[in-house]
């Protein structure tokens, strides 16, 4: 059959699928070799998706897979160094490329890739030729570089977002049509291709550029004409290079190919080749959803590897559901709604959400509740939606007809969510308890696939709803952006009209249903069982009661600070004016680099695009070193961001009702498992400055009652003394010595009983900064000493503790091997970077170091937290903040000495009986009537 009009072509990014499959999931291996097997099952599953999917009017009639081919293209011999900065391919994915094709070919499709040409070239070959025979065509790909070929009937597709992208797609990524697209990139240039364009000169300046002048060659001839004088000068200076640019960038229509559209007509694929294709690879539940799909009986697959459902769900699993926003169901009457919830009975699970006026818990109201009984089978109950007009002026709170009273909803939801028989399943569930629990509705038990990413895969990607649903479904969830706008416009998601509101709303109920029907299997195969279920699921109702219970915060207090902030910065300003010789704004930082390397002549200026010396922390620290004006500009910076970022801030966030502040954990934002917090942030409260220590004197108690504060003494020196096996400091710990005074004393040969205080200081900073992987200019900044002198005291503290450097070099070596690190408690921190070079190399080495440790003391401080509860029952008293290694309680004055009894053994037995440290664990306890007081 002759391909042309009424056909439609579809060609399949390759490379773009094997990458993102690679990274979509864990390491992965066959069982019967050990052979890395994981983007081979995930390009698997996005085919058999994308051809699930290929129905209706854009559904191909002619299909291929387009791969590279080698390394070494024509554009080479055109330039050297033509993507000559891009890394090595991972060890572990080279040997699944000829597998990838294997699996192409299996599914019947053709298989394309040709020596001296990229995938790209063939592409657009391809696709001109279907274009002049009539038919259409839609390229599978997201890239940038094949957006030049849209038009004329070529789209593209990009399969992650479910998008297409047209010509006004095109656009609005490059400002000009397809056809001007390889003008905007022959200037803008491309780092990750390494094509080189015109420097100083990025996208948006390409485009005003072009769409003034037009093409490449018209722009060069008219260069004289443009009015900014560099500008102009670049494209004189560098036009040789703009117009090779461009060669780098055009694609290449007319490959010889020794086939066309003609040969591409889609086929069926063979059962047998496909089925044994899969059976080799032992992808037991895709070869099984496959027989189904194609009406033959499964053939035996030996047993799959424990990680093989990640990439393969079996036949329940979500992705053969397709979402149908079509099908989701709004409730608006209690016999609909008590139908759900019996249904949900009888199956002992139901997926929920709540939607809301925004996103403080402790102030927003509820506007409805979402449910999914199965995957495509979800439903939203609209609450407290308001009528078109609500807000004019005879309208008011009018609420749109053909919602339940709240209270009556509320009542039924109330015995479904609160029955001990049913597993509610979140994603992220602590804000909806919260948000239920201010309705008088405790919601329990649950289960939350937030969670369950963050213990399989920390370290790897986010583990918000739509990462994990583009990453694990390949499905893109809508917008809220699309409900609500943005800006100044943004409305509330209570003026959203029901019928708009009821697709999003269900949808996150059936993702999050999906989600759960695939993690859950997964956690035993991870090894995380303990880490879920013993740590992250317990601890979110603990933060979450936390958190509603908030601290004081005296307001009076903050404003005091304020206005001393701004004396103490006044000060500071006059000094560094005396420093300079001159006024100038010390908050700009074009005046002071102009201060610091034009007129002092300080070495290290470097200049930014826009011609200013570039001024931040890192290079005032280098300097600050040898000279008093940058040490000046530090203090004054840090008084300045005490005082914006809390005593002017935190006023802000106090609770008008509760006069409390209120702020929210972050279950999942380190990948060490460390807690962080925001609206406000209270983790990053510094406590190495007077200044800093001084904003936790307005955190006080309420009357009739104190602050306690329990902090666990150098936690982390003592599991780096346990894991690396060091003999010195856990005699020192064991015996109870004071450990900074210890080092000093092994590390410069000084007496305890003769030890000065910069000596200490100095043994304490080299301490903690090897737990970070410190190095010689990381310590100089911090004592603000040589870079020489900071090495020498690094080296030589090596030289002392050599178990340390073992220990380094062993987890260095174990995450290169695995990928990952693991605490003494089985979390597991996925390595992702262990292998990158240059620059970041020495960053990743030091985080996986850091992370046992760091991640130990995280899982220690929240196995106290999760057993807490239980041990202060009874007490008048209450856990309110986590900071760091330090927990903050407020009591009934007389109350403390039972307090602090309870909580100490607690916190200084949390490890057993699942880790024997070979150290004791010490908690500090202090009381007071603020913060600081007790701290």
């Amino acid at each position: 059959m002759s391909f042309g009009k009424g056909h439609h072509l579809h060609l399949i990014d390759g490379s773009a699928f094997i990458f993102r499959a690679y990274h979509a999931l864990p390491p992965l291996t066959r069982r019967s070799d050990g052979a890395p097997v994981g983007a081979v099952a995930g390009f698997c599953n996005m085919l058999q998706r994308y051809i699930d999917a290929n129905e209706g009017p854009d559904a191909a009639t002619h299909l291929a897979v387009i791969f590279d081919k080698g390394s070494h293209t024509f554009r080479n011999d055109l330039y050297e160094a033509y993507k000559a900065n891009r890394e090595e391919m991972p060890e572990e994915l080279r040997p699944q490329i000829p597998l990838t094709r294997r699996a192409v070919e299996a599914f019947n499709i053709p298989c394309i890739e040709l020596e001296g040409f990229e995938a790209d070239d063939i592409i657009a070959t391809l696709a001109r030729e279907a274009r002049e025979a009539g038919g259409r065509v839609t390229i599978v790909s997201s890239d940038k570089d094949l957006m030049q070929l849209v038009g004329g009937g070529v789209e593209m597709f990009d399969a992650m977002k479910n998008r297409r992208i047209d010509v006004d797609g095109v656009r609005e990524k490059f400002g000009v049509d397809p056809a001007r697209v390889v003008d905007v990139q022959a200037l803008a240039g491309d780092s990750v291709d390494n094509v080189p364009g015109a420097p100083g000169i990025g996208v948006k300046t390409a485009a005003l550029l072009v769409n003034e002048f037009g093409d490449i060659e018209t722009l060069l001839a008219r260069a004289e004409e443009i009015k900014q004088p560099k500008r102009r000068q670049t494209l004189v200076d560098y036009a040789d290079q703009i117009r090779l640019s461009k060669s780098l960038v055009q694609l290449d229509d007319a490959v010889a190919l020794e086939f066309g559209p003609d040969d591409l007509e889609l086929r069926e694929p063979d059962a047998e080749t496909l089925l044994g294709f899969l059976t080799e690879m032992e992808f037991r539940t895709l070869t099984r959803r496959i027989a189904d799909a194609l009406g033959v009986e499964p053939p035996v697959v030996p047993e799959a590897a424990p990680q093989e459902t990640e990439a393969d769900a079996g036949p329940e699993a979500p992705a053969d559901a397709p979402f149908d926003p079509a099908a989701y169901l709004c409730i608006r009457d209690m016999a609909t709604l008590a139908d759900w919830i019996a249904r949900a009975r009888a199956r002992g699970r139901v997926a929920f959400d709540t939607e809301t006026t925004g996103l403080d818990e402790m102030r927003c109201d509820l506007v409805g509740v979402s449910l999914a009984l199965a995957p495509g089978e979800a439903a939203y109950v609209p609450l407290a939606h308001k009528a078109d007009g609500a807000d004019d002026l005879f309208g008011g709170d009018a609420l749109a007809e053909g919602q339940i009273p709240m209270e009556e909803a509320l009542a039924a939801l109330r015995d479904l969510l609160e029955d001990d028989a049913v597993l509610k399943i979140g994603q992220n569930v602590k804000y909806d308890a919260k948000v239920l629990a201010r309705l008088g509705i405790r919601v329990a038990p649950v289960d939350d696939t937030l969670l369950m990413s963050y213990a399989m895969y920390s370290g790897l990607h986010g583990h918000g709803m739509d990462t994990l649903a583009e990453r694990y479904l390949g499905h893109a969830c809508i917008p809220i952006k699309e409900l609500i706008g943005s800006g100044k416009s943004q409305i509330t998601f209570d003026r959203v009209p029901i019928d708009k509101a009821v697709p999003y709303a269900a949808e996150d109920a059936d993702v999050t249903l999906r989600l759960w029907e695939r993690f859950k299997p997964q956690l035993h195969a991870a090894h995380v069982t303990r880490v879920y279920e013993r740590m992250e699921r317990p601890l979110a109702p603990v933060l979450a009661r936390m958190e509603m219970a908030g601290v004081k915060v005296d307001r009076d207090t903050l404003s005091r600070m304020s206005g001393a902030f701004a004396q103490k910065m006044a000060a500071l300003e006059a000094e560094i004016h005396d420093l300079a010789g001159e006024s100038f704004n010390v908050g700009s930082p074009k005046q002071l680099g102009e201060i610091l390397f034009d007129r002092m002549g300080l070495p290290g200026g470097k200049r930014g695009k826009t011609g200013a010396y570039a001024t931040p922390a890192d290079v005032l620290e280098d300097l600050a070193t040898e000279h008093e004006l940058p040490r000046k500009v530090l203090d004054w910076r840090g008084v300045s961001k005490l005082k914006s970022t809390y005593t002017d801030a935190l006023q802000e966030h106090i609770d008008p009702e509760t006069g409390r502040v209120h702020t929210s954990f972050v279950q999942s934002g380190a990948a060490t498992g460390r807690l962080a917090s925001s609206d406000p942030n209270l983790q990053n409260i510094p406590i190495r400055t007077e200044e800093g220590r001084r904003i936790r004197e307005a955190f006080v108690a309420e009357e009739g009652k104190v602050l306690v504060s329990l902090d666990y003494s150098q936690i982390e020196l003592r599991i780096l003394a346990h894991v690396a096996g060091i003999e010195q400091l856990e005699r020192a710990f064991r015996e109870g010595q004071d450990i900074h005074a210890m080092t000093a004393s092994e590390m410069f040969d000084v007496p305890l009983d003769e030890m000065t205080p910069e000596i200490r200081r100095r043994a304490k900073a080299i301490n903690f900064g090897v737990i970070y992987g410190i190095s010689g200019f990381g310590l100089a900044r911090q004592l603000r000493i040589p870079r020489g002198e900071a090495q020498g005291f690094i080296d030589r503290y090596f030289e002392r503790f050599p178990g340390i450097r073992a220990y380094m070099d062993e987890t260095v070596a174990f995450a290169k091997e695995h990928g990952r690190v693991e605490t003494l408690f089985g979390r597991v921190i996925h390595t992702p970077e262990i292998g990158a070079r240059g620059p970041r190399a020495g960053f990743a080495k030091r985080a996986a170091i850091n992370a046992p440790i760091q991640g130990t003391a995280a899982d220690i401080i929240r196995r106290a937290m999760v057993r807490m509860p239980a041990a202060i029952e009874g007490l008048p008293a209450e856990m309110l903040l986590q900071v760091h290694d330090e927990l903050l309680f407020e009591v009934e004055a007389g109350a403390e000495d039972a307090l602090i009894a309870a909580a100490r053994e607690v916190m200084e037995g949390a490890a057993e009986p699942v880790v024997k440290l070979s150290v004791p664990l010490v908690a500090d306890a202090g009381t007071g009537a603020n913060w600081a007081a007790a701290h």
